[in-house]
């Protein structure tokens, strides 16, 4: 059954289900349903991205040194990489609605557990089982979202439940954040804790009963692993998506110690990177339904020029601004092309599909963390992981032109 199929009329709906009817403009009930999924997106995107905003405060509160508190980012990452296929296969017969409200109450009380933290490796293990429910979360919301949309808006669906991630950017990062360098890190997330409580009760009130598919066994599911597609878009992911979060990681230390600003501005520049997603995403989605191999072009040679951008523009203050938002922008184009590229590849495995993009673009969230730290720590300087993030973007689009050869050659036209 792929993303988009729709039951045929003898398939009788389970009871108490709400039956998902396709219509070409989307109707009352699927912004409902979009709106409590992306309150779910809205809570894990502002824990994702405020321990980048608040890198400094946590690492001095934990006793650590910044390149050494960006590991508490790659182990938040590696648990998605982790947790995504896991819970794909073992959840795909479940009921999504039960799922997702399952999913997004754990990340809730982690996150709560996290503002306790006694140690630095407590919150480590922390932030690693956080990152578990994260990618399951946002591939069934995908799956959820798509289902109530016919073929060829598919692209709109997935930018629509996905604007969560850059809202977060724009209102909950920049509020934690200040509100997290003011009475202290652990509130921030705590406010987290408490938003993912309620995306439980927006969820269970407003997404329809959309069942499992009873046809799918975990064995089926990681059949989709057999498909070369499907690892050379999880290699080209992890690589391409990570020049991002090379400059995203390390935000706060550039825009205090290289463009000389207080520490204020992170915030705002916080809020540049958010805008830059909400724009991309909502561009991404029209051109993914387009050309998804088109916008993953687009997406790779954009983030590579707007990082080498920034670290020309970083010691300016700033004008650093404007590159900031357009990596952002690229970013996202790059993301919602690469979600699309890992449904299509999976072949009948859709929910590990659906799951494995976000476990693939975390990696490329742990890989510019940790290799950003790598070189900061070598001691070529804060602006160095930017240039460690335009590398990783060009090395992501080679992979893509590596997949569209491959694919020609194997005549595998779900990725054509």
């Amino acid at each position: 059954m792929s993303l988009i199929d729709v039951r045929p009329t003898d398939d009788p709906t389970p009871t108490g289900a709400v039956p998902v009817v396709l219509d070409d403009r989307p109707g009352l009930r699927f912004w409902v349903a979009v709106v409590a999924l992306a309150t779910g997106g809205f809570a894990i995107g502002t824990t994702e991205f405020v321990a980048m905003g608040l890198l400094p405060e946590i690492s001095a509160g934990m006793g650590v040194s910044i390149s050494q508190g960006g590991h508490l980012i790659s182990l938040y990452a590696l648990g998605v990489v982790v947790g995504a296929p896991l819970i794909a296969a073992l959840g795909a017969r479940l009921p999504r609605r039960g799922l997702l409200v399952g999913l997004i109450a754990a990340y809730g009380v982690l996150n709560l557990a996290s503002a306790g933290a006694t140690s630095f490796h407590l919150l480590g293990l922390l932030r690693f089982l956080d990152g578990l429910p994260h990618g399951a979360y946002f591939g069934l919301s995908a799956l959820v979202a798509a289902s109530m949309v016919p073929p060829h808006r598919r692209g709109f669906a997935l930018a629509m439940v996905m604007m969560g991630i850059p809202l977060a950017n724009v209102a909950g990062v920049p509020l934690v954040t200040l509100v997290g360098q003011h009475a202290g890190w652990r509130w921030a997330y705590v406010a987290v804790g408490a938003l993912s409580l309620v995306t439980v009760v927006l969820v269970l009130l407003a997404v329809p009963a959309t069942p499992g598919d009873r046809t799918a066994t975990g064995r089926r599911e990681l059949s989709g692993l057999r498909s070369p597609q499907l690892w050379l878009a999880v290699v080209a992911a992890g690589g391409g998506f990570g020049g991002m979060f090379a400059l995203v990681t390390y935000v706060s230390p550039l825009t205090q110690d290289v463009g000389g600003l207080s520490e204020s501005a992170v915030a705002v520049f916080l809020f540049a990177l958010g805008l830059g997603m909400i724009v991309g995403n909502t561009v991404a989605g029209r051109l993914c339904d387009w050309s998804v191999e088109n916008s993953l072009r687009l997406g790779s040679v954009g983030l590579a020029l707007s990082l080498v951008a920034y670290f020309v523009l970083a010691p300016t203050g700033w004008w650093a601004l404007l590159a900031a938002f357009a990596v952002t922008l690229t970013g996202s184009v790059l993301a919602l092309g690469f979600q699309m590229r890992l449904i299509d590849a999976a072949g009948e495995s859709q929910t590990l599909g659906a799951a494995l993009s976000h476990s693939a673009l975390n990696i490329g969230n742990g890989l510019g963390a940790w290799l950003g730290g790598v070189v900061i720590a070598m001691g070529y300087g804060l602006r160095a992981p930017l240039v460690v993030g335009a590398v990783l973007a060009v090395l992501g689009l080679g992979v893509i032109v590596l997949a569209r050869v491959a694919a020609r050659r194997a005549g595998d036209h779900a990725v054509l």
